[in-house]
């Protein structure tokens, strides 16, 4: 009987744990994402578009939980965020942690890409990636890299109108090729986080902002903040949308093709999408009061003089780190030279 009895028990908990491995293979895999911006702007909703296919894509198995508006960290902090598993996936700058990513930062020297579509194209060649980029990239797995829109030099109070008007103002710099092209021209870049920018602004304690008009009108709604810019089209930030390591490897490998091929296929809306709110963001900061200049013939030529100074500099600190920076620039540049695919190619 009690033989009976064990043969019993030990049939009931095999049952049980059956129907809970079972139970526990369907349980859905739920990933938290993070970034530091609200859900206002163009990239934000891209973010949410990519949750909502990757949903559906894999019937529900794998879940987007967001954490928008740097409720997880603060801005720098996002890179680090998916890096050490705090969230799984992060939307992070690369300026937001100077030097870690020397190679993919070529990006944002002075006029190398004439938009976003442009930029956000070069940084994700398979051949560039591969070899150069994605390996500085320690402990994520990167899903897609990206910029905004060339950047403008935005004032609260002091008009701006020829690059004199620079000289000696505390500019909030986006990434050291920004930084550097800033001292070249004159100015005291300043570095800070973007969610602080209009608190200082405001304070005083900054003169004035390097970044796309998106970003001023629309992701940090600068409107009646910003009062002068100056219209310079100079450079671009980089960001990355990267996934911690560890979560990634986890991932069923289907479940892992499911994110690879949402995200190849909407790729090409990223670029754009930014490029097309670069208008609402200069028309909600001209509403709020800014007033444009635009740089002379003189001064644009003066500019990218400054521009290609800073950049070779930049190519030779890296080349004598044993860096391959020529390389990589080149390489870049004969990206962004290409004709851009059309829609659907």
């Amino acid at each position: 009987m009690h033989l009976r009895f064990a043969l019993h028990a030990l049939a009931g908990f095999c049952a049980v744990a059956s129907a809970f491995a079972a139970t526990a293979s369907t349980q859905p895999v739920e990933l938290k994402l993070s970034y530091y911006v609200g859900d206002q702007h163009a990239m934000s909703q891209w973010i949410i578009r990519w949750g909502e296919a990757i949903e559906k894509r894999t019937g529900g198995r794998v879940v987007i939980k967001r954490f928008p508006g740097a409720q997880l960290g603060t801005a720098q902090q996002h890179y680090d965020l998916a890096r050490t598993g705090r969230a799984d996936i992060a939307w992070f700058f690369h300026g937001g942690t100077p030097g870690r990513f020397p190679l993919t930062e070529l990006i944002n020297l002075p006029y190398m890409v004439s938009s976003a579509e442009t930029g956000t194209r070069v940084l994700n060649d398979p051949e560039l990636r591969a070899k150069y980029l994605d390996p500085e990239h320690k402990g994520v797995k990167v899903l897609v890299l990206f910029t905004h829109p060339p950047g403008q030099v935005h004032t609260a109070r002091k008009p701006l109108a020829t690059l004199a008007d620079l000289k000696g103002l505390r500019v909030r710099f986006p990434s050291p090729p920004t930084r550097d092209f800033l001292d070249a021209l004159g100015a005291a870049p300043v570095g800070i986080s973007p969610t602080e920018m209009v608190e200082q602004l405001q304070k005083g304690a900054l003169d004035g902002v390097m970044i796309d008009y998106g970003g001023a009108g629309i992701a940090f709604r600068m409107g009646g903040t910003i009062r002068h810019t100056l219209e310079m089209n100079a450079y671009v930030t980089s960001f990355g949308l990267a996934m911690n390591e560890e979560a990634w490897r986890r991932l069923a490998p289907e479940l892992q093709q499911a994110i690879a091929d949402v995200t190849a296929a909407m790729l090409p809306e990223i670029g754009p999408a930014w490029d097309g709110i670069d208008a609402a963001g200069r028309k909600a900061l001209v509403e709020g009061g800014m007033q444009v200049a635009k740089l002379s013939p003189a001064d644009d030529a003066a500019a990218r003089r400054a521009g290609a100074a800073v950049a070779e500099a930049r190519l030779a600190e890296l080349e004598a780190k044993g860096l391959p920076a020529r390389e990589v620039h080149r390489l870049m540049q004969a990206i962004a030279a290409r004709p851009a695919r059309a829609p659907g190619n």
